[in-house]
């Protein structure tokens, strides 16, 4: 039996808000409990995280959960309700899941990111669902002056088995609104779910396909006008002039105007990253007048003195490589003396570019600013943060500021940072009107965020009998600085050192999904090949010396890792039993990799095949390790989505400069994946360990990196050390 408390001291994680609407309505302290709540389980339908929300049981028995965190497609807003469902005792079926507006008195945090809503919200949300489920047999039972033990509850029903009596949780909600709520509660046994673990379907799914609308783009307000911007055509530049005059008289053209999206004297939060920081505002009547005054306006820029002219940063980024940082981020043992006396040396370098976002729902917000009040309704995932940089920026207090959030329509950390919706508040402060502010597909893929460029640099010694003993990495990103130190293999070679470089751009850079590890896993994973195959060892049985050493004897202190190897040598051996690695049938070229981040463990194979004389990827297995899955249905699709993104990009992307210009604007020039380059077939076998739920949305991108990069080593005789591996893929060997 599992208790857990509804208070500490005076900090209370659930209490009852009373009766509203005929129904129990509890609230949840989100950041008292630091995880979610149960209503924001219920009703995370566009947005998702950990935040406050409410849970309403209604005098007809449904269940409706209101849910504060953004939905950006990784189907929090399905997930999260069904474990309050779950706790609650109520069948899936009475549940209505309903998006929150952003309210940071009740809901604090009301981010998506970082795969954790559901690691974070697990436990106060089977809380809240188990709180409510004890109140309501708590009214029962003093309604039915029986004793609480003697209650039960089944799919929303409570009974009593000795008198035969039951009623609905809907009759006895009004009742359960004036019970104290308890000291602790009982949670579920895991053995009991019946809802978690079960296939359920997106809860928007029907209105998705339908063309229901629920997307940014599908705002409409009455006398509502559409804005455009125009920015700088290379980084480093900003606003001289332009003949704003002449355009201002095209047809449908209300205003062209330049303004500066933060001014000194912004408080500007650290969602306010990226973006240009001067631009040209169009404002007309629709997009496509909008669309042509941008063609017709010419803009005059000019160097800012202030700002580099930026290139590619690959020399620069190499020029870091070659010397080490004044204090290194990791070390164990004695690195140099152990090269010294290594029989084998093993050294490579890998890189990868810039690489644009692309959401597939163009960049938008909705803003009518008054001098009374603003109101914006965008697809973001930070809104609390937007809020308190728009009460600076408009001089406007934040309680007459109204952020409400859309689904999302893509986005993987590109809508972290909400410098579009300031821009769009901005223009409709300025004309006044309510306005929806559009990006072109040019205007967002040529003035960031950008996934940041990555250098990295490994050296690995060997000793006569094939053992690794000691391992060099160095690692340099821009504004950013790459190197995770503490994570695989350290803690498994005696001599370890880690160091890393961060090199400062004006190329604006942030969050693309999985920060950091989309690049350096699929380096680590190639380079562990490399070294395997120097020490004359199976790439898999290598991995797995390594994960005992960690395991019965590590380097240092256990702790300092951040990853478990128990865990991580366990996805890398089902993946070897389910691929059936070692018999390899049918001759494939086969890759393998693991990795672990956002908290989860991945291992994956890759088999290629020939596709017309150059490799094409045939079928991926994928063993995950992310704890109790919540929604397999679900869980798959996220595993399968980040395989294919993985693939594509390491392949076929990547965004460069020429004069700090983006050389790629659009897809004619920018390449993504097609639907006949993406796996024929994907398994995924998550391990049953009864452990709470890990991070899920982002960590199936990374390994198969490494994974498709050993396998293509397999086919072609030939290491690739630099992305999109495209430029530089040969021919299947033979």
């Amino acid at each position: 039996m599992t208790l857990v408390k509804t208070k500490i001291g005076r900090r209370a994680f659930i209490r009852n808000t009373g009766l509203a609407g005929g129904g129990l309505v509890l609230g949840f302290n989100w950041l008292a409990s630091c995880k979610m709540t149960p209503e924001q389980v219920r009703s995370l339908p566009k947005e998702w995280f950990e935040l406050n929300g409410f849970l309403k049981v209604g005098d007809n028995g449904l269940v409706t959960i209101m849910s504060p965190n953004p939905e950006i497609g990784q189907n929090v807003k399905t997930a999260m309700p069904m474990i309050i469902a779950e706790e609650l005792d109520v069948a899936w079926k009475d549940v209505i899941v309903e998006q929150a507006p952003l309210n940071t008195t009740i809901f604090t945090r009301q981010l998506a990111g970082g795969s954790q809503s559901i690691r974070q919200g697990w436990e106060s949300l089977r809380m809240a669902g188990a709180t409510a489920r004890h109140m309501l047999k708590e009214a029962t039972a003093q309604a039915w002056q029986v004793p609480f033990s003697e209650i039960t509850t089944k799919e929303g029903q409570l009974m009593h088995e000795a008198s035969g009596k039951s009623a609905g949780f809907g009759e006895m909600a009004s009742a359960a609104t004036g019970i104290e709520v308890p000291e602790e509660v009982e949670l579920k046994e895991n053995t009991n779910f019946s809802i978690i673990g079960t296939d359920i379907k997106n809860v928007d799914g029907e209105k998705i396909v339908t063309g229901k609308p629920l997307f940014g783009l599908d705002v409409q307000r009455e006398g509502m006008l559409t804005a455009m911007i125009v920015h700088p055509p290379a980084f480093g530049m900003k606003y001289k002039g332009m003949n704003a005059e002449s355009v201002k008289s095209m047809p449908g053209i209300k205003d062209v105007f330049h303004f500066e999206v933060y001014p000194e004297d912004t408080e500007k939060q650290w969602s306010d990253g990226g973006g240009i920081p001067e631009l040209v505002a169009i404002v007309g009547n629709s997009t496509w007048e909008c669309m042509q005054a941008k063609k017709a306006l010419e803009v005059e820029w000019q160097e800012d003195s202030k700002l580099e002219s930026t290139a590619y940063h690959d020399e620069a980024l190499t020029a870091l490589l070659e010397k080490a940082p004044e204090q290194p981020a990791r070390k164990d043992g004695d690195v140099e003396a152990a090269f010294k006396k290594a029989a084998k040396i093993v050294e490579s370098t890998y890189s990868a570019p810039y690489l644009a976002h692309n959401t597939m729902e163009p960049m938008n917000f909705f803003a009518h600013v008054t001098p009374e009040k603003a109101e914006l309704l965008g697809p973001i995932q930070t809104p609390e943060f937007l809020e308190l940089t728009l009460a600076s920026r408009l001089g406007m207090p934040v309680e007459k500021i109204d952020v409400m959030m859309t689904r999302m329509g893509g986005g993987f950390g590109r809508r972290l940072y909400g410098t579009f919706a300031v821009e769009a508040a901005v223009i409709s402060q300025k004309m006044n009107a309510p306005i929806k502010l559009v990006y072109t597909r040019e205007d967002d893929m040529t003035q960031g965020t950008y996934r940041p460029a990555y250098k990295v640099k490994y050296k690995a010694g060997l000793d006569e009998k094939g053992n690794l003993i000691a391992w060099h990495v160095r690692g340099a990103g821009t504004n950013d600085d790459l190197i995770f130190e503490n994570r695989f293999p350290a803690g498994a070679v005696d001599n370890y050192l880690a160091e890393k470089h961060s090199l400062q751009t004006n190329v604006t850079t942030g969050a693309w999904r999985a920060p950091r590890s989309n690049f350096i896993a699929g380096a680590e994973q190639a380079f562990m090949d490399e070294v395997a195959e120097a020490s004359g060892k199976d790439p898999i049985e290598f991995r797995l010396e390594l994960f005992d050493r960690a395991i019965n004897n590590p380097v240092g202190e256990p702790e300092t890792n951040d990853y478990d190897p128990e865990r991580y040598a366990g996805v890398l051996k089902l993946v070897k039993e389910k691929s059936n690695w070692t018999s390899n049938p049918n001759g494939k070229s086969r890759g393998v990799s693991a990795y672990y981040c956002h908290n989860s463990y991945v291992a994956q194979v890759l088999d290629l095949e020939d596709g017309d004389g150059m490799p094409k990827v045939g079928k991926v297995w994928c063993a995950v390790d992310c704890g109790i899955v919540v929604n397999p249905l679900s869980a798959k699709n996220q595993v399968e989505g980040g395989i294919v993104d993985g693939i594509g990009h390491a392949t076929y992307s990547a965004l460069s400069f020429k004069d700090g210009k983006p050389e790629q604007s659009n897809f004619d020039r920018y390449r993504l994946i097609r639907n006949t380059e993406a796996p024929k077939e994907i398994e995924t076998f998550f391990v049953d360990n009864g452990i709470d739920p890990t991070g899920l949305g982002e960590p199936s991108l990374p390994p198969i990196v490494g994974a498709l990069a050993n396998a293509l080593y397999k086919a072609t005789g030939r290491r690739h050390y630099s992305q999109p591996f495209i430029n530089e893929r040969p021919p299947l060997v033979g």
